[in-house]
């Protein structure tokens, strides 16, 4: 284990070992840190990405850096992150400080320019973020937030949101998500115990309605109806 020491040489064997355990170190750290640090960056995580970014890749260029300095550094900055997010969820006034508040971009049919410097966005940013929503006139909405993860709340005006079921006075069906029971070629024994089938009933079920194999197909689904709907290579 010298090798994560720092020394003024490493033979390729030992360039290889520190990666793989810086490897395996920062999917042991991201997963401590949880989905949302990864997925949607909070100044907090922003913060945290960059620093420990900076404190594994020395180690991982440079022989004289230790590994396992920058892996001790790395664990009490992760211990100090969780800590930060569960204080940041208990306290409302750090929660503001830290993650901010939501502001309008857009209200009563006016577009905020201060607060479109505020939020450091351009209106032609602010454009293209309408388009993505299939929106080409600003009167349409009714009000646009810029919340604290940088994305960009739309809500329309009334008269011009998307009817309902519910506005017609049509009757509503209960909602029903599709379970996947096949996906390439193999069954998903754990859906299957939980819809209470066997594979006997599916393999049976694709021969008489779909004619095909198991091994046959990319993906297979089904609904509260029992209907099975296929999906085969191509």
């Amino acid at each position: 284990m010298d090798f994560v020491h720092g020394q003024e040489h490493l033979t390729s064997i030992q360039w290889a070992f520190r990666a793989v355990i810086a490897y395996f170190f920062l999917l042991i750290a991201a997963k401590m840190m949880g989905q949302r640090a990864i997925s949607q960056l909070r100044l907090i995580d922003f913060i945290m990405a960059l620093v420990l970014g900076n404190i594994i890749a020395h180690p991982l260029s440079d022989a004289r850096s230790a590994l396992k300095g920058a892996m001790i550094t790395t664990t009490v900055l992760v211990v100090l992150y969780l800590l930060s997010v569960w204080l940041i969820l208990r306290n409302q006034g750090l929660r503001s400080v830290v993650q901010g508040k939501p502001f309008p971009l857009i209200k009563n049919d006016q577009i905020l320019v201060k607060n479109l410097a505020k939020a450091r966005i351009s209106i032609d940013f602010l454009l293209s973020e309408l388009r993505k929503k299939q929106i080409t006139d600003v009167q349409q909405v009714a009000l646009a937030l810029w919340e604290p993860d940088g994305s960009i709340s739309l809500f329309l005006k009334p008269q011009h949101q998307t009817v309902t079921q519910t506005d017609i006075a049509l009757p509503v069906k209960s909602f029903d998500l599709p379970r996947t029971i096949v996906k390439e070629g193999k069954l998903d024994f754990q859906a299957l115990q939980e819809l209470g089938k066997d594979e006997s009933w599916v393999e049976s079920k694709l021969k008489t309605e779909h004619n095909e194999e198991v091994h046959n197909i990319l993906l297979a689904t089904i609904d509260q109806a029992d209907s099975v709907r296929v999906f085969l290579y191509h």
